[in-house]
């Protein structure tokens, strides 16, 4: 189980200072936790992703279901040995890969839209490659085209057998060209989901119930308050935020103020650099992203002044490091040249450098707000 002490509210903003503690480790609050879909953070080992501040990870229920499977992650002792990861962990349920595999990928659409589009999916409409059932979640395998079903019971059980400290409920994560009607439709089975997987969990992990409710403003309300009402360890704010960031922190918002306050809050797959200050504000906990680790892998480095594109040919003769005010091994010992020289080379070293820099940077961004949240800055 955890246990979650707020140990400062600030008065200019929802932003909260918290104390998350685990069987693994205790956790500062606002947290950003860096994606281990495989039980590993792309190109770097756990111990250098302990160097980056890294307080807690999230893996992939679904994917470490494919493969290696559960029992031998279970037989290894669990997730934390297996991955010789020494510091608290999550996993989701696979709720997303409901969406990432279904109309995402039919429309190739992320959480959010970036051009404002008519609703395309209507009640009763399905996927391509899966199917959504009032049970659970027929997909076809990645890897060998099998038919694979996921539902409540069976993401408990995977989780349980994973052994995180933090587990999520088993949901549909809409997509955000889904209408009212779908969306209300899909809302209605994630909440009997949520119930079924409280009456299934046996173990002594948190279990985090999940809202939805798309972009629609009393569909959102109506899931916190049930979620909310639900003896949940803590609550996963999930799905899509319409077409306009802009509006993410206000959606946010319409969730936080139906919630119990005395509990986590996480918020599933949202957090890019320009988010993390509005989410945090809105009340947000912890959160994770691929953003950092991804971006990483396509050659982009955040940095103080914005991102910068390593594998630009204008950084082949910059001696300087990708980020003076950075105090991490990269920002210490490597120079903008060097990681240009290995990118445009194909070097994998390239990439276990931006990911390592890029993880330190997001640490380093979200300590020093927290930092301002003790002082009353923000």
């Amino acid at each position: 189980m955890i246990e979650f002490k707020i140990l400062k509210k600030s008065k200019i903003s929802r932003a909260r200072l918290g104390l998350l503690k685990t069987e693994n480790g205790v956790v500062e609050t606002p947290c950003f936790a860096p994606v281990a879909t495989q039980a590993a953070v792309k190109t770097l080992t756990s111990e250098e992703v302990e160097q980056t501040k890294t307080q807690i990870l999230i893996a992939n229920t679904f994917h470490l279901h494919l493969k290696p499977g559960e029992k031998i992650v279970e037989s290894a002792g669990g997730l934390h040995k297996f991955m010789n990861w020494p510091k608290p962990l999550m996993t989701d349920s696979g709720g997303f890969q409901v969406f990432s595999l279904g109309f995402g990928r039919d429309f190739g659409t992320g959480k959010i839209l970036k051009t404002k589009t008519d609703s395309l999916i209507r009640k009763g409409q399905q996927p391509k490659l899966i199917k959504i059932t009032g049970g659970g979640v027929f997909f076809t395998s990645p890897l060998n085209g099998q038919k694979i079903f996921l539902g409540p019971r069976e993401s408990i059980k995977i989780q349980e057998s994973l052994g995180a400290d933090i587990i999520f409920t088993f949901d549909e994560c809409t997509a955000p060209l889904a209408d009212y009607e779908y969306t209300k439709n899909s809302l209605a089975r994630t909440h009997r989901w949520a119930e079924i997987c409280l009456k299934s969990k046996k173990s002594g992990q948190a279990l985090f119930g999940i809202v939805q409710g798309g972009k629609f403003k009393d569909l959102r309300i109506e899931s916190a308050k049930f979620i909310g009402s639900l003896p949940f360890d803590g609550f996963g704010i999930g799905g899509e935020f319409g077409d306009n960031k802009k509006i993410m922190a206000q959606m946010i918002d319409w969730v936080i103020k139906e919630l119990p306050e005395e509990k986590p809050r996480h918020l599933l797959g949202i957090g890019r650099l320009e988010d993390i200050a509005k989410i945090i504000k809105a009340g947000i906990d912890t959160f994770d992203c691929i953003a950092p680790t991804r971006f990483a892998r396509h050659g982009i480095a955040f940095v103080s002044e914005g991102e910068l594109d390593m594998s630009k040919t204008k950084f082949s003769e910059d001696k300087n490091p990708l980020d003076k005010k950075c105090s991490c091994f990269v920002c210490r010992n490597y120079r903008r040249n060097y990681i240009n020289h290995l990118f445009r080379a194909g070097e994998i070293t390239a990439l276990k450098l931006l990911t390592f820099h890029n993880l330190y940077f997001f640490n380093s961004e979200i300590a020093n707000i927290r930092e301002k949240i003790k002082k009353g800055k923000f």
